[in-house]
């Protein structure tokens, strides 16, 4: 199993982005996917997830109403719209699947290489 996550850049405060996930080859409608955030010193930090069928998504407080998950499922892609970008939404984006959902990070089976979002002020 590969995670390709790719999206990442920089943007300005009250920018928006567009992440991506595609997970390689089989099918994976047992499982969900998930995003999580990183920076330097400080613990993964849940952002979203969503199951495979796209009907239950879940989003850490710190993204409500700012942040939303979707899928393709027949691309077995996930994608994270992000909005109204703040500085503090500046880490390293990683995006996971697993069957658990929303799951704490040991949930989660496989992991992307993750993405760089940097949100300059």
């Amino acid at each position: 199993v590969q995670l390709q996550a790719s999206g990442g850049g920089l943007v300005q405060a009250g920018g928006s982005l567009r992440l991506s996930c595609a997970a390689s080859g089989r099918t994976y409608s047992s499982y969900g996917m998930g995003w999580f955030r990183q920076t330097p010193g400080k613990e993964r930090e849940f952002v979203a997830s969503i199951n495979w069928s796209g009907r239950s998504t879940w989003y850490g407080d710190s993204v409500k109403g700012r942040f939303t998950i979707s899928i393709d499922g027949a691309k077995n892609t996930v994608y994270l719209q992000m909005n109204s970008l703040q500085p503090e939404d500046t880490a390293v984006y990683y995006c996971a699947l697993g069957k658990r959902l929303p799951g704490t990070e040991e949930d989660y089976d496989y992991w992307g290489q993750g993405t760089q979002v940097t949100v300059s002020s």
